[in-house]
């Protein structure tokens, strides 16, 4: 495989599986870069087996949307081979990723991260946030992510959106773990959250999270976002969180109402014996990319 960039990679499959639309890497409007970063989770690690296992999943799904009437492959999606992450101090780590990431937005891609645990995201906010000023980022996360510092490190995934915050403001939504810590530094920092005990009470929730957001927009999805009666796969499941069809009516009012320029998935744990959280995942991708690029390619809006 001839790639513009370099970087250690290991191999990896096509996302979607063999399609009857093909693409190479310069054509591709979106490219897919398989991150398996698993250095800081304690409690349930295993985040690094997450894109591996979405790919997998990818193969198995079929390609035609109902709610947009569209197959978005052929707009152009690219898999990047799987990062081989050196072994070195997460501050090398962040650089790595941040180096790849930027070599992307440079080259106009969409860049669609698969994690790996969430400390993946701040390096490649920074890189879209050096093209696009102002960019904001949407996050939807059972957790607030907020430490300055967590068990040694500024790196950590428990310190997530803190970095991020160094390079954009951020709207969080479906919040309901943070520390006292956390609480604190809350009225300090450029977000605004949306805590999942009370969100709901409001029936113009979603309109207000997307009216919170600038025009440029980041989408990360943290899998614990999820109701964990349907994602249980992850290191840190938390009660409540948002249904399926509550996540995907959200994501598409954010994309019809804002430019979103990449997003992420993140901190899937995947469980020997279950494959329903992987083809979520996946499903979830392809469904973020049937709003954004559908309308280009005859989908319905």
């Amino acid at each position: 495989m001839n790639l513009p960039f370099e970087y250690e990679r290991l191999a990896t499959g096509e996302f979607g599986g063999t399609t009857p639309t093909t693409t190479d890497f310069d054509t591709a409007r979106v490219v897919i870069l398989p991150v398996p970063l698993d250095r800081t989770t304690t409690y349930v690690p295993g985040t690094r087996n997450g894109p591996h296992e979405i790919l997998v999943a990818s193969s198995h799904m079929e390609l035609w949307d109902e709610e947009t009437e569209t197959d978005v492959h052929s707009v152009g999606i690219f898999t990047l081979p799987e990062m081989e992450l050196p072994f070195a101090t997460m501050d090398e780590v962040i650089r790595e990723i941040r180096r790849v990431a930027t070599e992307l937005v440079a080259r106009g891609k969409f860049p669609v991260v698969l994690g790996g645990e969430h400390s993946i995201t701040a390096p490649i906010v920074a890189a879209l946030a050096a093209k696009h000023p102002g960019l904001s980022v949407l996050q939807l996360d059972a957790h607030a992510d907020l430490r300055d510092s967590y068990m040694g490190t500024p790196h950590n995934h428990a310190c997530a959106m803190r970095r991020v915050l160094e390079y954009a403001r951020c709207t969080q939504v479906g919040v309901r773990s943070l520390s006292t810590e956390e609480a604190a530094a809350v009225p300090t920092l450029p977000t605004e959250i949306f805590y999942d005990f009370n969100m709901r009470q409001r029936e113009d929730w979603i309109e207000r999270v997307v009216d919170s957001l600038g025009d440029t927009v980041y989408v990360t999805v943290d899998c614990d976002a999820f109701d964990p009666a349907i994602m249980p796969a992850v290191g840190t499941p938390e009660p409540g969180g948002l249904s399926w069809y509550e996540m995907l009516a959200l994501l598409r009012r954010v994309i019809e109402g804002r430019r979103v320029v990449g997003c992420d998935i993140v901190e899937l744990c995947p469980m020997p014996g279950n494959i329903a959280p992987n083809f979520l995942c996946a499903k979830l991708l392809y469904k973020i990319l049937s709003y954004r690029f559908g309308s280009e390619v005859g989908g319905r809006t």
